[in-house]
């Protein structure tokens, strides 16, 4: 007998809700914690930091840290200059300095006219969200504060020298969700795009302060888009579970997907081990299709009423 339309749904449901179960668990209890703490010692993510009382209970509350070779007064000149329409931010430039107007590029050199912000002074963000300046005690700590009051946010940048030569620049963020369902829905994505952002700011000071080669803005485009066709390859086996005529096999493929968007995303692997995987993802899940469209479908079994005698 062939089965009921309403089981078939559910069996679809079903399939979709695994693969996202799965991918949840896999980033709530693997990824998250280790991007949280990214590069900081249990020492660094312990110890107490200026401003953390002005959020005192955070939903969101992560402390990364990265060894640069410089002093704190080496490494203070591009900390403090950091902002949109300033210096920019060292990391993703394709997607965090779009509008600013100064260029697509962050600086690459000391920018004298922004090395002495003041408390209270604005640090844009983007072209629709600003924080302001909180503490700022040159060549050792720096904090940008949310606007809102009381404060769901505060972003500590303190710089702890080693030794005569070494640094140790440590970011701290906590901060709540702000009520209604678009700020949720942007602390949604900002939860998930933030532990690839600080890391690469850490790692563009650090580049500065070393003066190592920079990255080009090509190599960073084609790291972007790896990320967006793992994302459409997840979103397209996700659709076919739900529309598709060969669901049962399509949620393995969603779950593929998703575990390879979480690797290009939080992996830190090089560039050219990420890129060309969601590629050969793609040809596979093309190839398994057209394999599938030309195998005949059987008709499912139908019952049959016995012949009278």
């Amino acid at each position: 007998m062939r089965n009921a339309p309403g089981l078939g749904v559910l069996k679809r449901l079903g399939a979709l809700l695994v693969v996202i179960g799965l991918l949840s668990s896999s980033y709530l209890f693997w990824i998250r914690p280790a991007q949280l703490h990214w590069g900081a010692t249990p020492e660094e993510v312990a110890r107490a930091m200026p401003e953390d009382s002005v959020v005192p209970n955070p939903v969101f509350d992560a402390t990364r840290a990265i060894t640069i070779r410089g002093s704190p007064e080496q490494v203070w000149p591009w900390l403090v200059q950091m902002g949109f329409r300033r210096a920019g931010f060292y990391g993703y430039d394709l997607i965090e300095n779009a509008r600013s107007g100064t260029g697509i590029r962050s600086a690459r050199s000391i920018l004298p006219q922004f090395q002495h912000p003041h408390t209270g002074d604005l640090l844009p963000l983007s072209v629709a969200a600003a924080l302001k300046f909180g503490i700022v005690e040159p060549n050792s700590v720096v904090v940008w504060l949310a606007q809102d009051v009381p404060c769901d946010g505060v972003f500590v940048w303190q710089l702890v020298p080693i030794d005569a030569q070494h640094t140790r620049l440590i970011s701290r963020i906590r901060w709540n969700y702000a009520p209604g369902i678009w700020f949720k829905a942007l602390g949604l994505f900002t939860e998930f795009a933030d532990h690839v952002a600080v890391r690469k700011i850490l790692e563009g000071v650090r580049d500065r302060v070393e003066r190592r080669e920079l990255e080009p803005l090509a190599l960073e485009a084609v790291e972007i888009s790896s990320w967006l066709l793992a994302f459409f390859e997840l979103c397209v086996a996700s659709c076919v579970i739900v529309f598709g005529r060969r669901w049962n096999a399509a949620w393995l493929f969603a779950l593929g997907a998703g575990a390879l968007l979480q690797f290009v995303l939080y992996s830190n692997a090089p560039v050219w081990v990420c890129t060309p995987l969601p590629w050969l993802y793609l040809a596979l899940m093309i190839w398994s299709w057209r394999r599938g469209r030309a195998k005949p479908v059987r008709a499912p079994a139908t019952y049959q009423s016995p012949e009278p005698i």
